[in-house]
């Protein structure tokens, strides 16, 4: 175990990085998925599933809302939306669908660069 923005891992160390319903619970999504970045070897897949802002707006309302209760009390972001974070990371969406009311999002990104050989 380690802290998701410290991870204890050598660079490139893993082929897939899995995170499910995580990234809502940690102080800082960035620093935690440019973490998973530096210990996926280039070419990596990155699976990803987490909750994330509506996108209806009466639905992301009342995230909103839940937030300001459940944020300090729990630490749990509901309005969070990694996915512009992995794009800005380089990282290649391959599939990414969102479901629930479009309040879970599922992403298959893959991490630039060739796999070694």
């Amino acid at each position: 175990m380690g802290d998701a923005a410290d991870l204890p891992y050598a660079d490139a160390t893993f082929d897939t990085v899995v995170c499910t319903f995580s990234l809502c619970c940690v102080p800082d999504e960035r620093a935690a998925l440019a973490e998973m970045s530096r210990v996926l070897k280039p070419g990596g897949i990155l699976l990803l599933a987490d909750n994330v802002a509506a996108e209806k707006p009466l639905l992301r309302l009342v995230q909103r809302l839940a937030d300001i209760v459940v944020v300090p009390v729990m630490g749990h972001h509901s309005t969070r939306h990694p996915r512009p974070v992995v794009e800005e990371l380089g990282f290649d969406i391959r599939a990414g669908e969102r479901i629930q009311a479009g309040m879970v999002e599922r992403l298959v990104a893959v991490k630039p660069g060739s796999p070694p050989s």
